[in-house]
């Protein structure tokens, strides 16, 4: 299901926080959002999923205007993990995960076999079956996160739209759930602050800086070295993995002027 944001921009408090924005996701593919700290990132991705109004412009999905679709049908075809998720659900992990499952269910709100079946593989998915039945309030912070991650899967969306998934991961957790997410056949819109995670697993990356899509196109394209000193302030080399290829960025400081 392909994602279309079209001439976007976003208010808050009377203050335009992004502008101008025009951004595309094909379907079953992982495109990245970067840029530095305050340049926008999370304000854009809360108006893709539905937290904010936009100001000007529409964010399409397969062609439909997503603020114009009821919560039901715009839960199933697209789902969040917010970067400010509450942590503190008086719920086990099992019970967080099935409220994933609340597009899909009736008015009466009964849990059929499927839903229990789509809970207990996307808890399995994620490496965080074992938690079931563990309060998540006493989760760390990467079990957490886990968890959160199992419940968007479990709500079988269309589009997933993740702001920082990897915060609270060690680098092991944060390989296994960018992987993961990128096999699971989902658009797939993330919001990243590591340059070299967003480099090895998205399709295609958005720079944003100042509100403003400033660069796009394949990873290897984007980050050249003149765009992350501009964006970033950083001197950058580039060195390509010893297996893959992949161009892997080492920083320093951008000598004194």
């Amino acid at each position: 299901m392909r994602v279309d944001i079209e001439d976007l921009a976003v208010d808050v408090a009377g203050t335009r926080l992004v502008e101008n924005i025009a951004l595309r996701a094909d379907s079953g593919r992982f495109v990245g959002l970067v840029g530095p700290n305050g340049s926008g990132k999370s304000t854009l991705l809360r108006c893709v999923y539905r937290a904010l109004r936009p100001a000007t412009g529409t964010v399409r999905v397969d062609g439909d205007d997503l603020h114009a679709l009821g919560a039901r049908e715009g839960a199933r075809r697209l789902a969040a993990l917010p970067q400010e998720s509450t942590s503190e659900f008086d719920f086990t992990a099992a019970e967080v995960v099935a409220m994933g499952r609340l597009p899909h269910q009736s008015a009466a709100g009964r849990v059929t076999a499927l839903d229990t079946e789509v809970c207990a593989r996307a808890l399995s998915q994620v490496g965080a079956d074992h938690l079931a039945d563990r309060s998540f309030p006493t989760l760390s912070g990467g079990e957490k996160q886990r968890v959160l991650i199992a419940r968007a899967l479990a709500q079988q969306p269309k589009v997933l739209v993740l702001d920082e998934p990897t915060n609270h991961l060690d680098i092991a957790q944060q390989l296994e759930v960018l992987s993961l997410v990128r096999g699971a056949g989902l658009t797939v819109l993330a919001a990243l602050h590591d340059l070299n995670l967003a480099a090895t697993h998205c399709d295609v990356l958005y720079v944003i800086s100042g509100g403003r899509i400033v660069a796009s196109g394949p990873p290897d394209t984007v980050l050249t070295a003149g765009l992350l000193a501009d964006v970033f302030g950083v001197r950058a080399f580039r060195v390509p993995h010893p297996e893959s290829g992949t161009p892997h960025l080492l920083f320093d400081r951008l000598p004194a002027s």
